[in-house]
């Protein structure tokens, strides 16, 4: 006897697919057939040993997946990988919307990866591009001779969620690249502000990108950004723009002379190119890899990863802990109280927010 949820009848024949409902597209495909296996995380860490950028795309989704079950595959995935990280140059490269970054990352990708050769990965820190639409990492096309390289992995950050948990997978993500034998990793971050100070926590070197021409050139820069940088180069020094930019260069080295001198004993450098021309380009990359000789030397390269380490697992610590508070089921529903008394002037928001605390410690006795 026939099951009708296995049969179909096409004209006048009944077809039967022997295994559930037939697709009625095309009734001899069997469901399930073609569904992708699962991986495990020995899975995952096999592929990504081997280079395999497909598996690696997909570790990198569990890395952002908010799912408790990705989530703890992951980190698995995450651990094994460690040792076999490390062994990369880390840039993280930053600037104002508007600079060129897209531009001058496409040629900056291009011309390391000519030159020195091995595999390029560029990562972004940009948490605001749900609301903007304006991360250059949203669109590949702007970047039209990396997205075709076969040596180049371009991924952007999720946009949903703090800074600091974007910043944190990024942080992941690098390990699993560096894993897959990509020894030369980008990092970009959109705008100036707390972005940067995370951009900086996990590269070696720090490029900042402005442009000349727009004004004040050193109006709306921050100190911190400044001191930051391990390198600022002025793109657009082009055509009539090339008095401007070298005035505008003269501007940041004589600001940068104000600065106390770098832990690292480096001295920052200001140089002018053209992104659009791929001009000035060399230079760039010679200041980079001078700096990295010159830190591994006095030993200040290790120093820094390590102390990055060590921030990342602090980091790591707090953010664990501020998501266990906000996802407690009671503390929930005290937070929606503590909020209503303090929007009416009940109490203070520094009681409220005590009460709480007291309230989510006295749970995990």
């Amino acid at each position: 006897m026939e099951h009708p949820e296995n049969s179909a009848e096409f004209g006048g024949l009944t077809v039967n697919s022997g295994v559930g409902p037939v697709s009625i597209v095309n009734p001899y495909l069997k469901r399930g057939r073609f569904a992708r296996r699962q991986l495990t995380a020995g899975d995952y860490v096999e592929g990504i040993l081997r280079g395999d950028v497909s598996v690696l795309g997909q570790a990198v989704t569990l890395v952002e997946s908010t799912n408790p079950a990705h989530q703890a595959i992951a980190q698995e995935v995450i651990e094994k990988c460690l040792p076999h990280s490390g062994k990369s140059i880390r840039v993280g490269i930053s600037g104002v919307p508007g600079a060129g970054k897209s531009t001058s990352i496409d040629e900056f990708g291009i011309h390391v990866l000519k030159e020195h050769g091995g595999r390029l990965a560029v990562l972004a820190i940009d948490p605001s591009s749900e609301r903007t639409k304006g991360s250059i990492l949203g669109d590949k096309t702007r970047m039209e001779k990396l997205s075709v390289h076969p040596d180049s992995f371009i991924r952007p950050s999720p946009s949903a969620g703090s800074l600091g948990g974007v910043a944190r997978k990024t942080r992941e993500t690098i390990i699993l690249c560096e894993a897959a034998g990509f020894d030369k990793i980008f990092v970009e971050t959109v705008g100036v502000g707390q972005s940067e100070t995370a951009c900086h926590s996990m590269v070696d070197f720090f490029l900042l990108i402005q442009l000349a021409g727009t004004g004040d050139e050193l109006q709306g820069i921050k100190r911190g950004i400044m001191e930051m940088a391990d390198g600022i180069v002025i793109n657009k020094c082009d055509g009539n723009n090339v008095d401007k930019c070298q005035l505008a260069a003269t501007q940041f080295r004589n600001a940068l002379q104000l600065f106390p001198k770098p832990e690292s004993g480096w001295e920052p450098k200001v140089l002018t190119y053209s992104g659009f021309y791929a001009l000035g380009i060399k230079e760039i990359w010679d200041m980079i890899y001078e700096y990295i000789d010159f830190v591994k030397k006095n030993g200040y390269f290790e120093f820094r990863r390590a102390e990055q380490s060590k921030y990342w697992m602090y980091e790591s610590i707090n953010e664990q802990l501020r998501n266990n508070f906000y996802q407690n089921p009671t503390i929930a529903d005290l937070l929606k109280a503590a909020e209503k008394s303090v929007l009416e002037g009940q109490r203070s928001s520094f009681v409220a927010a005590k009460q709480l605390l007291d309230s989510y410690f006295a749970l995990l006795h």
